[in-house]
């Protein structure tokens, strides 16, 4: 996980997304997921672009299957765009950096 990238948990889930005053981009993943490891470094390199003006993050669902479950997280990579606590976008599978940008740009 990149240096900006957050690690959304049970425990931080409600303040660092539902909470946020900015954009929030959350990556639903897991360890054996191949295509969430392609995409893994396009959202960290979001995290990074995008410090101070969204919140970009992940959520293990191996660890933490009741948020994606609260969610209906059905297939991963799942990517879920926040604005002020709720949903605004879903994207699932391994999209491309431009797509993820625009989802996080209508929102800023």
């Amino acid at each position: 996980m990149g240096e900006f990238t957050k690690e959304f948990t049970s425990d931080n889930f409600d303040i660092e997304v539902i909470q946020s005053t900015l954009p929030v981009l959350v990556d639903f993943w897991a360890e054996w997921c191949g295509p969430c490891k392609q995409i893994g470094p396009t959202v960290d390199e979001l995290a990074t672009e995008y410090q101070g003006k969204a919140v970009i993050g992940k959520v293990n669902v191996d660890h933490h299957p009741t948020i994606a479950s609260q969610y209906g997280i059905r297939s991963i990579p799942s990517l879920l765009v926040f604005s002020m606590g709720k949903v605004q976008q879903q994207i699932v599978g391994a999209v491309g950096k431009g797509e993820l940008t625009d989802a996080i740009d209508k929102l800023i």
